[in-house]
């Protein structure tokens, strides 16, 4: 493996944090080609799908690849703005809102670069986005609160293969998970409430977490057990009784068994059991994306109405919202806790004259 050429460095630049907030990623448009891409990646992660490399390829390129695409194209297409990918979009602005943020903040220069897992912007460009920042120490936030192999571990795996080519290596942190974190049960709760003013409050609120299958979960995964606390601690700030709300889990794939309870199954028990007025929301996604916007929001609309539900409404996800910023905000304070030492302006120009001046006198070029 060759080392990429770094050698574009200088002793008089700035030095910074970096935090690279990544998300799990989105097709370039709507197109079947390009959701094809998209897919291909993502599904062929040993991490999202965990069963043997030859035999899934055969399945993944000669089946799956042949037929989903265009049914995912049509779903995204629901979806898809003026601006694009709505996770993309969404994305975007809590990257320039909890930059803007933190240079209000923060006592030594921190960058923030936005990347996705899968597709565009990538993994390896965010990096070099920070590289090229002067970010000697990074911190990678996944906005992903419940800690999964498929997801956060996903991302660490990817983060490491690119830095495997750097010749040099930056400091490195990592946010495994916030699914307890008071400040995210607190936006979450505002969220709820800021909507329950203006909507009203239902007679059930249903907590949606996208599913993993149950085999990851017997295996060791932390996932399932981490949305149970997340929905426990909402439930508690919302002084829910335990008949306002329940936890389900969308999104599965395939025939074998996922975690349960099935969120579209759960939407359609409630429906014929009497419930009539339903509130749902996905406390495990950080921005509104195809998963919340066409399948909670329309599909499972349809489902509940169709079964005898009267009334049913999707509670948006925190997206940039401030409440969600601020936790943000907070969570890179406390895991960048005494990466670099607080100086002005002035002090660290000093610094990098100095440096220089070092270096040259060194004749060490740069």
């Amino acid at each position: 493996m060759k080392m990429r050429d770094q050698s574009d460095f200088s002793h008089d630049s700035s030095d910074c944090i970096g935090v690279l907030l990544t998300n799990l990623g989105t097709p370039d448009s709507f197109q079947p080609a390009d959701v094809r891409r998209y897919l291909k990646e993502f599904l062929w992660d040993p991490r999202v799908v965990e069963l043997s490399r030859p035999l899934w390829w055969l399945l993944l390129n000669l089946v799956i690849l042949n037929f989903r695409p265009r049914k995912s194209a049509a779903a995204y297409a629901k979806v898809w703005s003026a601006a694009g990918s709505p996770l993309l979009a969404i994305s975007r602005e809590q990257a320039a809102a909890l930059q803007a943020q933190l240079d209000k903040t923060a006592v030594q220069p921190i960058t923030v670069a936005l990347a996705m897992r899968y597709g565009n912007p990538s993994i390896a460009a965010g990096l070099e986005q920070l590289r090229q920042a002067g970010a000697r120490r990074i911190l990678v936030l996944p906005l992903y609160p419940q800690y999964s192999a498929a997801t956060t571990a996903s991302t660490f795996d990817a983060v490491s293969a690119v830095l495997r080519s750097w010749r040099w290596l930056p400091e490195l942190r990592f946010v495994s998970h916030y699914h307890d974190d008071p400040g995210y049960i607190t936006a979450l709760a505002q969220s709820v409430r800021s909507f329950w003013q203006v909507n009203g409050e239902p007679e059930m609120l249903l907590m949606s977490f996208h599913g993993i299958p149950q085999q990851a979960f017997l295996a060791g995964d932390p996932y399932f057990c981490e949305c149970q606390k997340t929905g426990r601690l909402l439930a508690e700030e919302l002084s829910l009784t335990t008949t306002r709300w329940q936890l389900s889990f969308q999104s599965r794939l395939g025939r074998g068994e996922w975690l349960q309870p099935y969120t579209d199954k759960t939407l359609e028990a409630l429906a014929r059991e009497g419930t009539r007025n339903l509130h749902v929301i996905c406390p495990g996604f950080s921005a509104d994306c195809l998963e919340t916007l066409e399948e909670i929001a329309i599909e499972n609309r349809d489902r509940f109405l169709a079964a005898g539900g009267e009334r049913y409404a999707y509670i948006p996800c925190l997206n940039s919202g401030p409440d969600h910023i601020e936790m943000l905000e907070q969570l890179v304070h406390r895991h960048s806790t005494g990466w670099m030492p607080g100086s002005s302006q002035s002090e660290r120009s000093t610094d990098q004259v100095r440096r220089r001046e070092r270096a040259v006198a060194m004749a060490a070029g740069q």
